[in-house]
C-alpha cells in the first residue's frame, strides 16, 4: 500500500513580499491564515494588493481552523529531478479551506494511502518545519 509522502524539502524555495509575508509569519507559528478584506470582508488567496471585490488595500489576517477538503489533486510518481526518488509518491493538491470564504490553497496531501484519496476528502493541516522560521502547511486526512 503506497502512502503519500512529502516532496523533497529542497524543492521549496520561499520568496515573499509585503503582501505574502504575514501568511508565512503565521505559518512559522503553525497558524493557518487567510487574507480578508478589511473593507468588505472578502477572503482571498493568494494575498494580493487589491481586493478583487472592492479594490481596497486593507487586509485583516483571519486565523482558520486548519480544516478543509480536497478540491483536486494529482499523484507524482516519477522522479523528474535528482533526489526526488526517495520522496515518491507525493500528492500536490488544491485544498478548499474551511472558514475561508471559498478560497483554496495549493499544498500537498501526506500520510494517506493513495487508494484512499478522493475529491471532497476532509483534511486537516499539519506543519512541516523546513528550517528556522519556515513552516509549510501540508494536509492529511481528517477524522472527527
Amino acid at each position: 500500500m503506497a502512502l503519500a509522502k512529502r516532496p523533497p524539502p529542497d524543492l521549496f524555495k520561499l520568496a515573499t513580499n509585503a503582501w505574502t509575508q504575514p501568511f508565512w509569519d503565521a505559518a512559522a507559528q503553525h497558524r493557518l491564515v487567510v487574507a480578508q478584506c478589511g473593507t468588505c470582508g472578502t477572503c482571498r488567496m493568494p494575498p494580493t494588493p487589491f481586493c478583487p471585490a472592492c479594490q481596497s488595500q486593507q487586509i485583516d489576517w483571519k486565523t482558520l481552523s486548519g480544516l478543509g477538503e480536497i478540491y483536486t489533486y494529482t499523484i507524482v510518481d516519477r522522479a523528474i529531478l535528482p533526489g526526488m526518488a526517495d520522496h515518491l509518491p507525493y500528492v500536490p493538491a488544491v485544498i478548499t479551506l474551511e472558514g475561508g470564504g471559498g478560497v483554496r490553497l495549493i499544498s500537498n496531501v501526506v500520510d494517506v494511502a493513495l487508494a484512499e484519496l478522493a475529491i471532497g476528502m476532509p483534511v486537516q493541516v499539519v506543519w512541516d518545519d523546513l528550517r528556522e522560521g519556515v513552516a509549510v502547511p501540508r494536509f492529511r486526512p481528517y477524522i472527527a
